[in-house]
């Protein structure tokens, strides 16, 4: 099963624009479900990520229920859905983690966000926003993942990205960076379900196994 974490900064989208993804995912014989939450300012992001959580502990929870493999979860996320589907995974444990994770353009160190007018809604102190960084987190034990931005991204996208990336691999974390060529912070997200390099990574990992 492939879960999909929406972006939107926390206080913006939905699962309803996420099912871009569901064609193409089902094509390769793999199920798709779409993540939504509460959007801030309607609830505070420590909030939002245990929503996340029970939404993958629910779908974990439901995969006999559906025909699925819960070992053969895979989840990606763009933006801020990146920095959720990380932050969830770090607070799941070890036995209800997923199999892969695609972040995409992600936001893993919450810190700069304070002072910038994307904050207004969230609420977020110094405190707060260092206890929900992933990258300031214990990272031993995260799975597999992709750690992926276009090349038409602001540099401030690319330097978290590459940090994230870094400090998993120094966890001894399996971590893939990828710059893809001719995406931005906005279409990169369309390869996950594509037949591109990000689609064919996703799928291994997610489709069901061979008996």
């Amino acid at each position: 099963m492939h879960v999909f974490v929406h972006g939107g900064y926390w206080q913006a989208l939905s699962k309803k624009e996420s099912f871009f993804a569901a064609p193409g995912t089902l094509a390769q014989g793999i199920a798709f479900s779409a993540v939504d939450y509460t959007l801030a300012p309607g609830a505070a992001l420590g909030e939002i990520v245990d929503e996340v959580i029970s939404a993958i502990r629910f779908l974990i929870m439901q995969s006999d229920a559906y025909g699925l493999d819960p070992t053969r979860v895979v989840i990606s996320g763009s933006s801020a859905g990146a920095h959720l589907a990380a932050m969830a995974t770090l607070r799941l444990g070890a036995s209800e983690r997923p199999a892969g994770l695609m972040l995409l353009s992600g936001i893993y160190d919450l810190r700069p966000l304070v002072g910038t007018y994307i904050n207004d809604a969230i609420g977020m102190d110094d405190k707060s926003a260092a206890a929900l960084s992933p990258a300031l987190c214990d990272l031993s034990g995260f799975p597999p993942s992709v750690v992926a931005w276009g090349d038409n991204e602001t540099d401030e996208f690319k330097r978290q990205s590459l940090h994230f990336a870094e400090l998993l691999q120094q966890a001894g974390c399996a971590t893939d960076t990828r710059e893809v060529a001719g995406r931005n912070h906005f279409d990169i997200v369309h390869d996950i379900a594509s037949d591109s390099a990000l689609g064919g990574w996703l799928a291994r990992l997610a489709r069901p196994k061979e008996h």
